[in-house]
């Protein structure tokens, strides 16, 4: 996994255009306003020859009552439990105060690399503005404009020269790693303690009880897995509804490490927009899906329901056409026992290689019957088709014309492809390549 760099500090220091900076992109909320990064935001960085987990923390305030800084800070604790290296973000603008005294405190406390950072230091004539900060006591300060860049590159220089080698955790080969994703409160918990047979995991009824990711090891039926909790992905409408637009959800990064991954949905609010960004980023990373539709028991049904349910949450999530659904109770057990069962067969289609010459067999039929359409009034020739890596499944397809291939002819391909080998549960790739040159 990569070392970990956690960015912290009081509401509106500017850590957020901080982790914009460093991560190369609008991938945390910017506002003027206390408060709006109210859950961690991870990115996978690369600066220079370095690759690191940056995150984003809501503002730390460790003197404030109030409810929502209190689990603020409660969330910029668990980074700093995570982090290998970390960013104490102060406000040069406002000057050094009592609570960025308090922050700093804490951080002596800790056995990790920490640099001071003060920000809206936006040139050399304004450095003056740092020297009060010295009185945190400590030997280096680091003046930096997030927002204009001044001095970032300088710190991340230094930053990178303290991470951790990269290191990957050794997982056993015949171990299924399979993530319980889902919103809050869809009974991701539930689900693993009824798994699992015991309380492994803490069950609650308020969103976000699980703050962090859990590994859990355990055999079926001779069968080994691991299952990664998830803390869910808080509704951003939550935050504020006028800053809901400007919100993206980060998937966590236990989807990363999965092999298969259970999207849970609540069966009595059916698929909303945070399911399907949630189902977005597993189609994208090319992990194994299960459509799990929990609280079944809690519906009421005739003869016609989950076949109307399915076909709803077919329309929704189009893209994960190739998911299998599930409709369960993690409260009563009802289905549960399957879950294995299909996480078993969506493994085993997610590493099914197919032999070239199989292949090529169907692979002529295929255009044969139903050629590709010309691409500028020119005849795009299929040569042949191989299997060039597994999880997920990924074919290069030699063509005179890589980019004439329109996707609609690339579906139908897919659709070939799964009514002859199945591939169920999992995305099936296409990489389209001129004869005789490897990219």
């Amino acid at each position: 996994m990569n070392p970990i760099v956690a960015i912290v500090g009081r509401p509106n220091v500017g850590k957020s255009t901080l982790f914009n900076r460093i991560a190369g992109g609008k991938k945390a909320i910017v506002w003027d306003e206390p408060g709006v990064t109210r859950d961690r935001n991870y990115a996978d960085v690369e600066w220079e020859e370095s690759v690191f987990t940056l995150i984003d923390t809501g503002g730390f305030e460790p003197v404030s009552k109030d409810r929502i800084f209190i689990q603020m800070a409660e969330q910029c604790q668990l980074a700093m439990d995570e982090a290998d290296v970390i960013l104490f973000v102060m406000d040069g603008k406002e000057g050094l105060t009592p609570s960025d005294e308090e922050i700093a405190d804490i951080l002596r406390k800790l056995n990790k690399p920490v640099f001071y950072i003060v920000n809206k230091i936006d040139g050399l004539k304004h450095e003056e503005k740092a020297i009060e900060f010295y009185g945190l006591g400590v030997d280096l300060i680091y003046s930096i404009s997030a927002e204009h860049g001044y001095g970032v590159n300088g710190l991340m220089d230094e930053v990178t020269k303290t991470l951790p080698s990269l290191t990957e955790k050794k997982w056993e080969k015949d171990i299924t790693r399979v993530a319980v994703v889902g919103r809050p409160n869809v009974g991701k918990s539930s689900l693993i303690n009824r798994l699992l047979g015991y309380k492994r995991v803490l069950v609650d009824e308020v969103p976000g009880t699980t703050r962090d990711a859990i590994d859990t090891f355990f055999e079926r039926d001779g069968k080994k897995y691991a299952l990664i909790d998830t803390a869910g992905i808080r509704r951003k409408s939550r935050i504020s509804l006028r800053l809901e637009k400007y919100s993206i959800v980060e998937a966590l990064r236990t989807i990363d490490r999965s092999d298969v991954a259970l999207l849970l949905l609540d069966s009595e609010e059916g698929v909303t927009d945070q399911d399907a960004r949630i189902g977005g980023f597993i189609h994208e990373k090319g992990k194994g899906c299960i459509l799990v539709v929990n609280k079944w028991d809690l519906v009421e049904k005739d003869s016609q329901t989950m076949i109307h349910y399915e076909k709803r949450v077919r329309e929704d999530l189009k893209y994960l056409s190739y998911a299998p659904i599930l409709f369960i109770s993690a409260m009563t057990g009802q289905r549960v026992k399957k879950v294995l069962e299909l996480v078993d067969r969506v493994s085993e289609q997610s590493k099914k290689r197919i032999s070239t010459s199989q292949l090529n067999r169907y692979f002529g039929e295929w255009v044969e019957k139903f050629p590709p359409p010309l691409f500028k009034n020119r005849r795009v020739k299929m040569n042949y088709i191989t299997q060039v890596s597994t999880a997920p499944p990924t074919f290069v397809i030699y063509v005179n014309i890589p980019n004439g291939i329109h996707f609609s002819y690339e579906r139908h391909l897919q659709n070939k492809i799964r009514e002859t080998f199945t591939f169920e549960g999992v995305p099936v790739r296409f990489r389209f390549r001129k004869k005789g040159k490897e990219k």
